[in-house]
């Protein structure tokens, strides 16, 4: 045998490194990458900056038909007013809101944390079924349900009060399903090395579970807190007198069929993003992880 050849033959070939792109094709791409996120974020944020500009221009500015992204003069007559009309209580509506929406944010924890473990890991007959028939009512309009609410809230006698958007829908079928999803995520050898410790059932949920779904329980708190916040025609149906509006509903009064005060509606647009904001940057971290787990498992 040639020893030559077997050389040859058994000589590891060459690895030949992976084909990469040009540093400047590279920054090409990166640049492109970074300019359209630019222009989507502009997109998206024009409303908001307009929004804020409006709110610092004069009455008649605020009304021109043609847009000026620069107020001239720059004022805050707009804010003064509406923070001091008697009319217009808005710092009033704004306690409003917020009681409402955190007392809503709340009770929809309350009720649908325990009914979305009970569905992750409870075993019981019609389990799946009950699931179906909970997940079946998103489908339904929430307008449908204006009627029969109301109805409900009138023989409780909570009209013109903030109980009356409070409690309805506090039975939340998206934080039960919303729930479960990160509920099915959590390892189950947890709950079993619990059970074998001597832990029971609600012991077991106390302790275990809900430290663990803090980032899921975050994210259906400020889901609700938002959606609370933002609910503009329940709570025009249901608050009657001006000291008990919500702040969106309370906004609708500076417009009229013939009359539209576009500069205290864009300042009071302005302070009720506000808390949206801040809730949103300081709880962000939460709601994203959140989110993230709650899509693990089905």
């Amino acid at each position: 045998m040639n020893p030559t050849t077997l050389s040859d033959r058994t000589a590891p070939e060459t690895v030949r490194p992976p084909a990469t792109r040009p540093p400047a094709a590279r920054r090409a791409g990166r640049s492109l990458r970074h300019l359209f996120l630019a222009v989507i974020a502009a997109l998206y944020l024009s409303p908001l900056v307009y929004m804020a500009v409006t709110s610092f221009k004069s009455r008649g500015a605020a009304g021109a038909t043609s847009p000026q992204w620069i107020p001239e003069p720059v004022t805050t007559d707009a804010y003064r007013e509406i923070l001091t009309a008697a009319d217009s209580p808005v710092l009033r509506w704004f306690l409003n809101s917020l009681l409402s929406a955190s007392g809503h944010a709340l009770l929809i924890l309350v009720t649908a944390t325990p009914a979305a473990y009970a569905l992750a890991r409870m075993r019981f007959r019609g389990r799946n079924l009950l699931f179906v028939v909970i997940v079946a009512t998103l489908f339904v309009p929430p307008v449908i349900l204006l009627v029969p609410n109301f109805l409900i809230v009138n023989e409780l006698a909570w009209v013109d009060s903030l109980p009356a958007v409070i409690v309805p829908g506090a039975a939340s079928a998206f934080g039960v399903f919303f729930l479960r999803q990160f509920f099915l995520s959590l390892p189950a050898e947890l709950e079993e090395a619990a059970e074998l410790d001597g832990c029971n059932r609600w012991q077991i949920f106390t302790r275990v579970v809900l430290p663990l779904a803090k980032p899921a329980l975050t994210t259906l708190g400020v889901l609700a807190f938002l959606g609370s916040w933002n609910d503009f025609l329940w709570p025009l149906y249901v608050l009657l007198s001006s000291d008990t509006l919500t702040l969106p509903a309370g906004l609708a009064t500076f417009q009229s069929a013939n009359n539209v005060r576009y500069d205290l509606l864009m300042a009071g647009a302005v302070l009720a993003s506000v808390p949206v904001m801040l809730l949103y940057l300081v709880a962000q971290r939460w709601v994203i992880a959140g989110i993230a787990r709650s899509g693990l498992k089905g």
